[in-house]
């Protein structure tokens, strides 16, 4: 038997890496393995950016979000690097349509302070959008991006600092709860822990299988594209917003988009869902369709006509979705030792940070006070065995 450790994190993705911070500040023995290389390309966390926002429609998310925003800040100050670039965020679309309804419905009983904009409103504020007649917006101030590696990365260099063990290239080949905790078995030694923390993203079906757990998790390879607007200029944070289209269609679901300061990188467009999901991520196709970038060039070219220009580069991530889209915060029900983190449906990153510490919570306390009610396993049929 290899060294114990108070808890080990199992994947140092968004999650993972937010985990492992938690834990070692909360002074516990920790242990991070990662079957790839640290910030690898090949699951959901990798990139220049992620959205985080407020604007919710549903008023528990607009909630956790407000306990998020304060933890990032923190962190960012800790790190000494700037993780959150504020843009504004914009959600336009036709107000009957039902998703910028339950949008509206949920900031209004959030009382969260947003603008409700017209098409000339728009136009004045942002007149890189083309948006058709009727089509209104719900603007948001403290709406950004986050610099998605930067934060894996501050994260697990902020845990490392306080103790924490890290170990990449190192698949997880089982994990065997006993009586005394739970035993972890790698290619090259076997470690002991009293808690775990499941946090392995698109690999989450698999290893839960082992425990007899059958959890409902497709996963979704989605393409984000990078496109060079005429102006640059004209779409740098402060000048553009993050935007979400309330629409469905040609374009896929609820296209969306996130300005950067660097225009080597372009304005980053992609779709929320409507993609073929696949059962295990060696099914997963990480080829680029280039019938799909031109589609979102379409897209541009209709509603942001100068950002439709060459395309700059194009990747694929995964999209690890639970049936309701809700993610997974729970301890397993057959060994409370064992804390899972998983499922969060292409949403979840802007709550990273905050996740870490739920599940930090959980493996520590065996509750957390922040509110986990849509995140329940019991809310599938999970255990055969």
């Amino acid at each position: 038997m290899g060294q114990h450790f108070d808890v080990i994190v199992i994947g140092a993705g968004g999650v993972g890496s937010a985990t492992a911070y938690y834990l070692s500040k909360a002074g516990k023995k920790v242990l991070l393995l990662e079957q790839f290389e640290l910030n690898h390309q090949n699951g959901s966390s990798y990139g220049f950016s992620r959205v985080i926002r407020y604007t919710y429609d549903n008023p528990i998310y607009v909630d956790l979000m407000r306990d998020a925003y304060p933890l990032w800040f923190a962190l960012q100050e800790e790190a000494g690097e700037s993780l959150y670039v504020k843009t504004g965020g914009l959600d336009f679309g036709f107000p009957d349509t039902d998703t910028f309804q339950q949008m509206k419905a949920s900031l209004d009983v959030s009382s969260l302070d947003y603008e409700h904009l017209d098409k000339a409103d728009i136009a004045q504020r942002y007149p890189q959008f083309a948006l058709e007649d009727g089509m209104e917006g719900l603007f948001h101030a403290d709406t950004g991006l986050l610099r998605a590696s930067r934060c894996v990365l501050s994260h697990i260099r902020l845990a490392q600092e306080r103790g924490a063990t890290v170990m990449d290239q190192t698949p997880v080949r089982a994990v065997m709860p006993i009586e005394s905790g739970v035993e972890v078995h790698t290619d090259r030694e076997t470690f002991s822990c009293d808690r775990i923390v499941l946090t392995v993203g698109s690999w989450a079906k698999g290893l839960l299988a082992d425990q007899g757990m059958n959890l409902p998790l497709k996963i979704m390879p989605c393409q984000l594209g990078f496109y060079q607007p005429g102006t640059p200029a004209d779409f740098e944070p402060g000048k553009f917003p993050v935007f979400f289209a309330h629409m469905n269609g040609p374009y896929g679901e609820m296209p969306y988009g996130i300005p950067h300061e660097d225009p080597s990188i372009g304005l980053k467009i992609t779709t929320f869902y409507g993609w073929d999901t696949v059962e295990k991520p060696s099914q997963v196709d990480y080829t680029p369709s280039q019938e799909w970038t031109e589609r979102i060039r379409d897209f541009a070219k209709q509603y942001i006509p100068d950002a439709a220009g060459p395309l700059l580069s194009t990747r694929r991530c995964l999209y690890t979705l639970t049936p309701d889209k809700h993610f997974v915060i729970d301890q397993h029900p057959n060994h409370p030792q064992v804390v899972i983190g998983a499922g969060f449906s292409g949403h979840g990153f802007k709550f990273t940070t905050l996740m870490g510490k739920m599940l930090t919570d959980l493996a520590i306390d065996g509750h957390t006070p922040h509110d986990t009610s849509l995140f329940k396993l019991a809310r599938f049929q999970l255990v055969t065995a």
